[in-house]
């Protein structure tokens, strides 16, 4: 089924493969845009680094969690308004990520 996603000014249409941030396309790599696909359809919940890794690329090896590293922290540069204060890609220490939907803490 295709889904229009949405958080806060953040749009993720899947029928069309596009993001969207205030209304103008975000361009993202493949792993970027399947990494943020995974954490969008499951907001709230915490991902482990490896959960993230095998689901978004399928595989995993030694070595790949900062590589995932630093998937998100390109991710984060082109959709956060403040990437040092994430709105939608928090930090779970210890755990790996979590979307939220856009709300101020």
């Amino acid at each position: 089924a295709v889904r229009v996603l949405q958080a806060g000014d953040l749009v993720m249409d899947q029928g069309r493969h596009e993001v969207l941030l205030k209304g103008a396309t975000v361009d993202l790599t493949q792993t970027e845009y399947r990494l943020l696909e995974i954490l969008m359809t499951n907001p709230g919940y915490a991902f482990t680094r490896v959960d993230l890794i095998e689901q978004a690329l399928g595989y995993t090896y030694e070595g790949m969690e900062r590589t995932l590293d630093s998937h998100i922290k390109n991710l984060r540069k082109k959709i956060e308004p403040d990437a040092k204060q994430p709105t939608y890609i928090h930090t779970v220490y210890g755990v790996g990520y979590r979307f939220d939907e856009g709300r101020e803490r």
